[in-house]
């Protein structure tokens, strides 16, 4: 039997200094969360402050500042915003604003006012009210006794953000402490009293009583009558389009089908999403394409970057008393010194890749999605001297706004297909193709995958039908079957 025994080894391995961990934890994240970051920076640390807009800025000959020089020079590009799941950062607290064509000035029509007392025409917006205030201004001016308007202000406080009652009645029952006790009866009579209420369909257990509760606004008797079959009878068929065997089952012709399916799909199956604030987000793209004398240049979206630097000040007087007993405040000046080069770092990344983005695919940029280049991470990494990982992490929630739009860097790169004359086609120039296809389709005949495949085909293009399935599927389209209208 072998005895444990002790050895010692040399081995040689990388790891990463917390300077290297900070800037890759920097890079990889998303404007809005960089944002936070460095604000949450400054208000720790001493030896951070945010640059005055006046700091070591010289006057040009005709008067603007270089700052100002270029902010004017992308004042066209004001309007690349567009929305999407991510708000746009708000400047720190310890920075000072900075007006930038992203940012409304004093004194313009979007501020919130002027200093006369006048009102802009914000003020003036009507706010979001919400589904359940709006639901209990409608029930206060009905005459209800005490105990009707408790039942029913149980039943509306229990909707969900769709507008719907996800509780059972019997459980509501049991959360009101009444005198006399409330009785399953009295609870059913309430939820009538809400589903009442505006908008139709508020109040209703489930897709199909949501979408019977909308059938009073159907005018044409005959047509209101056959809509409530199909939403009662045959829901499945509903969704899957199936208008044959919908006019087989209701005997009806399919043109009648058609028609009370067209007014089914026109009803809100979340009728409480027209009461609730509105959650819009934006993408404050990091980024900007502009065209300058036929070439296409990344410029950084100044709305973005940070203005953080060193307090040299506090920095002297710690380098001038510094002893032993001062580790936290070495710390402090360390990190900050670590924060300012990495925010360098992190912008001179991300402009570096975009740069060579735009010169790979300047003509998606002139021409759209159909002159998309295949692109991997390794061409990128090869021409910035980066690591592919490196890459990656900057493509990844960062956005470039093009003439065409607000795109992820992530977009541009696409792995490349296969055509007939032994080219290669980026998969994105592909969906290109699909999509016009689509959009092209006759509604009574539609394309099914396969026929789209065969006249990929024929265009060069080796797609197989399941890829095409696939690509159909990210573009949601619905399948042909439900794509397909009666004449």
């Amino acid at each position: 039997m072998n005895a444990p025994a002790i050895r010692l080894e040399h081995r040689q391995h990388q790891t990463l200094t917390p300077r290297l961990q900070q800037a890759v934890r920097l890079l990889q994240l998303s404007s809005l969360d960089f944002a936070q970051e460095v604000r949450d920076a400054l208000d720790k640390n001493p030896f951070l402050e945010g640059e005055d807009v006046g700091d070591e800025q010289h006057e040009t000959p005709d008067g603007a500042t270089p700052q100002q020089a270029h902010d004017a020079s992308l004042a066209d590009t004001a309007t690349l915003t567009s929305p999407t799941p991510e708000p746009s950062p708000e400047p720190a607290a310890d920075i000072e604003w900075d007006p930038s064509p992203w940012a409304a000035t004093p004194g313009s029509s979007g501020s919130r006012g002027s200093g006369d007392g006048e009102f802009s025409a914000i003020d003036l917006m009507a706010a979001d009210e919400g589904l359940r205030p709006t639901l209990l201004r409608q029930i206060n001016t009905r005459s209800l006794s005490e105990r009707d308007r408790a039942l029913v202000g149980c039943v509306i406080e229990s909707l969900d953000d769709d507008g719907y009652l996800r509780t059972e009645l019997s459980e509501l029952v049991n959360l009101l402490e009444l005198e006399p006790a409330v009785e399953l009866s009295e609870m059913s009579m309430a939820l009538k009293l809400v589903q009442a209420l505006e908008p139709a369909g508020v109040g209703a257990r489930n897709v199909a009583e949501c979408l019977t509760l909308q059938l009073p606004e159907i005018q044409d008797e005959e047509l209101r009558a056959l809509a409530g079959r199909i939403i009662n009878e045959q829901m499945d068929k509903l969704a899957q389009h199936d208008i044959a065997a919908l006019s087989r089952r209701l005997g009806h012709s399919p043109s009648e089908i058609e028609a009370a399916c067209d007014r089914i799909r026109h009803m809100d199956p979340r009728p409480g999403w027209k009461l609730s604030a509105a959650d819009v987000r934006y993408i404050t793209p990091d980024v900007i394409a502009r065209k300058v004398k036929d070439e296409w240049v990344a410029v950084l979206n100044p709305a973005i970057v940070p203005r953080v630097k060193l307090n040299q000040r506090y920095a002297e007087l710690f380098r001038r008393h510094r002893d032993g007993r001062h580790a936290e405040l070495a710390a402090h000046l360390q990190e900050a010194r670590w924060t300012v080069r990495n925010v360098e770092q992190r912008f001179s990344t991300i402009l570096s890749v975009a740069q060579a983005i735009l010169k790979r695919q300047k003509q998606f940029l002139e021409h759209g999605s159909l002159a998309m280049k295949p692109m991997a991470l390794k061409e990128i990494a090869e021409e910035v001297g980066l690591h592919e990982s490196t890459v990656s992490r900057v493509t990844n929630n960062k956005y470039m706004a093009t003439p065409a739009g607000v795109f992820e860097l992530k977009y541009f790169f696409s792995r490349p297909m296969p055509t007939a004359n032994g080219g290669a086609c980026s998969a994105t120039a592909i969906r290109g193709v699909i999509k016009d296809m689509l959009d092209a389709e006759d509604p009574v005949n539609p394309l099914s995958d396969a026929e789209i495949a065969r006249r990929l085909a024929r265009q060069g293009l080796t797609v197989a039908r399941r890829t095409v399935t696939k690509y159909r599927q990210l573009m949601k389209v619905a399948a042909v079957e439900q794509r397909r209208r009666v004449a």
